[in-house]
């Protein structure tokens, strides 16, 4: 896995509590810190290209979310059958929560590792998000 370039530089600018709240809404759509989403979508205006994981309604983390959840399910009672075990209600609910606890983390770091064996991001998406005005990146990470 190559790891991205060091990041030493700051980027700052100014925005009003409505234009930051704009900005707070948009990241947390995506599941990202305001400084991430602002850096993915100000690199990607700036390469001509679309943010790396542009899903402005959060759809297809969710369907991610919940396959990842699913497979930990399947995985876990098939496991448990094929070594004569018996699965009780209450262990299917302890199967069922654990999956759901990380289920999101799960599918964040699975559509990561996916964008970096590509290579590249071929997804595009219908809508790209423009911010016109300000908008501040610490570099945070």
């Amino acid at each position: 896995m190559v790891k991205p370039p060091l990041r030493t530089k700051t980027l700052s600018t100014k925005v009003s509590q409505e234009e930051f709240g704009q900005l707070e809404a948009a990241a947390s759509q995506r599941g990202l810190t305001p400084s991430e989403w602002t850096r993915e979508t100000l690199l990607a205006s700036v390469n001509g290209r679309e943010p790396k994981a542009c899903d402005p309604g959060g759809t297809g983390h969710a369907v991610m979310a919940e396959l990842v959840a699913l497979r930990a399910i399947l995985l876990n009672v098939l496991f448990k059958l094929a070594n004569g075990e018996t699965l009780t209600e209450e262990g299917m609910q302890r199967l069922i929560d654990r999956a759901d606890s990380d289920k999101l983390r799960k599918a964040r770091e699975r559509l990561l590792q996916a964008q970096e064996s590509e290579g590249q991001r071929k997804e595009k998406c219908s809508s790209f998000f423009v911010v016109s005005g300000s908008i501040e990146s610490r570099g945070s990470r």
